[in-house]
């Protein structure tokens, strides 16, 4: 049996070493103009302006991205990093089919890194006439099995670091969403054991025409192949229906409504909506070839330095996986030392769901804290997570998944990066710069109570180097982890040299 165990990992690794998969050279396809469509125009009289509204809630995100897609008439393009289909995901696959059946066309870009075990409903997807699918920097050789997916394409390990995590969905060039959200059940409060508190930006103007430009960007890269050209499964028009009748009957999360409701739901949202200034901060997209890496996708990283270094008064981070590199961490320490309050909002070592993330951020907590930068971390039993989350709550617990930056009393940044190697070396990142003092104090309402003794652990430096973590009268010597066993992994992942790679 180990003979044979040891035979079929050398094979693997033959196979690795084979031919590596190659760019392709496609027709460019851009994104069609602002739809000239009744419907917008009784919308918003005042096209001329951009407007941008928080998405602060999960249930409240899911219905205006589901609105939005049924307001089409044109065009949708949607990016992502990951699509599943359960009920949240069901019911943006549901609603872009219908979209598609009534003559919109639909382009959807999503990353490769979780499609695993969804080719078939993906290829169905794209059966469609009017649906074009893609798959960013895919792995030539695909199997269900995601380590052995990784063997088999260890040769092209270069390419395939750098992952697609820009988030965004477009419709007719109009309105827009983007922000930290991907396409599941957790990310919107409805997942029955653990959700994400996470924040996006539903957008409108001739701001959204920059959005669909940086989609283009991707969009024709010559690493976007179609779908059909990845996977070597095959779609019934059997599994295309069954893809329709994934919508869930949950009125709690969005109800159909007639196109008159439509018109008066959006009139309203955007008589409370921000004007202020909005810039887009985005990565260009790898070159990817493994004998000429090209330049590397920092332009969202150097865009955030810059705004540490702005920063007069104070800095508010919330950002899910926290691990600085030494540019940020630098510009920590200048907005320090120049009198700047800083305070961070991140997961505790029980919130994070990617435990070797928390590993590395760990090595970095006493540098934070000893800098002067006041560091809080995700109760998983926050007492307000029924705000993020669908009732009943129960035992339900909290993470954090949102990225987003507050700078001194005007300047809001939201997007899909994360404050980490990852996020700022390695993966491609969007976000928008929002320069407003309305919209700044919005956001800020919005995370206070996240860093509130209910909801999150306040870490404290003791004499001698020990942390505390404290929250009303509860104070731990140990970080506030799930288990005993949880905490010897953490401890382990702390040692090793991944640090770069997360």
């Amino acid at each position: 049996m180990k003979k044979n165990t040891l035979a079929a990992l050398g094979c693997l690794l033959l196979l690795a070493g084979c031919s590596t998969l190659q760019p392709v050279d496609l027709p460019e396809e851009l994104a069609l103009p602002p739809a000239p469509s009744p419907f917008w125009q009784a919308v918003d009289a005042d096209m001329s302006r951009d407007w941008h509204v928080l998405l602060n809630e999960g249930p409240h995100a899911l219905d205006w991205r589901l609105r939005a897609i049924d307001s089409a008439s044109r065009s949708i393009d949607l990016q992502t990093f990951l699509w599943r289909f359960d009920v949240a995901g069901g019911l943006v696959l549901d609603h872009l089919i219908t979209a598609a059946d009534r003559g919109v066309k639909v382009r959807v870009l999503i990353d490769d890194t979780f499609l695993v075990s969804q080719g078939e409903m993906l290829l169905a997807l794209a059966k469609h006439p009017n649906i074009e699918y893609r798959v960013f920097n895919p792995f030539k050789r695909r199997t269900d099995s995601t380590v052995t997916r990784q063997l088999l394409n260890l040769a092209e390990f270069h390419r395939l670091d750098h992952r697609m995590h820009n988030k965004a969905m477009i419709v007719d060039n109009h309105v827009a969403i983007v922000g930290g959200r991907n396409l599941a059940d957790e990310y919107f409060g409805l997942h029955g054991e653990a959700n994400f508190r996470d924040l996006e930006l539903l957008m409108g103007g001739p701001v959204v025409t920059r959005i669909s430009t940086e989609f283009d960007d991707y969009w024709n890269d010559p690493w976007s192949m179609p779908i059909e050209m990845v996977s070597r499964k095959h779609a019934s028009a059997e599994q295309l229906a069954s893809a329709r009748r994934l919508q869930a009957d949950n009125p709690a999360i969005h109800a159909e409504e007639a196109e008159a409701i439509m018109v008066d739901r959006w009139r309203q949202l955007i008589a409370r909506a921000d004007t202020g200034d909005a810039t887009l901060f985005a990565d260009r997209p790898p070159e990817g070839n493994p004998d000429n890496p090209g330049e590397a996708p920092v332009q969202v990283a150097g865009e955030l330095i810059n705004l540490f270094d702005s920063a007069r008064e104070e800095i508010v981070i919330v950002s899910a996986y926290l691990i600085p590199t030494p540019n940020l961490e630098g510009a920590v320490a200048r907005a320090l030392g120049r009198g700047v309050r800083v305070r961070i909002l991140t997961n505790s070592i029980g919130s994070n769901n990617h435990l070797t993330a928390h590993s590395a951020y760990r090595n970095h907590i006493n540098t934070l804290l000893g800098q002067g930068s006041e560091l809080y971390e995700v109760r998983v039993d926050a007492d307000e997570r029924e705000r993020y989350m669908l009732s009943p709550i129960g035992r339900k617990v909290l993470a954090l998944h949102a990225k987003g930056l507050i700078i001194d009393h005007d300047k809001v940044f939201i997007g899909s990066a994360n404050l980490d190697p990852r996020s700022l070396r390695i993966n491609t990142e969007m976000g928008f710069l929002i320069i407003s003092e309305n919209f700044n104090r919005t956001v800020r309402e919005a995370v206070d109570v996240d860093f509130a003794g209910a909801n999150a652990w306040r870490l404290e430096l003791q004499d001698g180097g020990q942390v505390n973590w404290v929250a009303g009268d509860t104070r731990l010597n140990s970080q506030p982890a799930l288990s005993y066993m949880q905490r010897i992994e953490d401890w382990l992942f702390s040692l090793m040299p991944l640090e770069d790679e997360l």
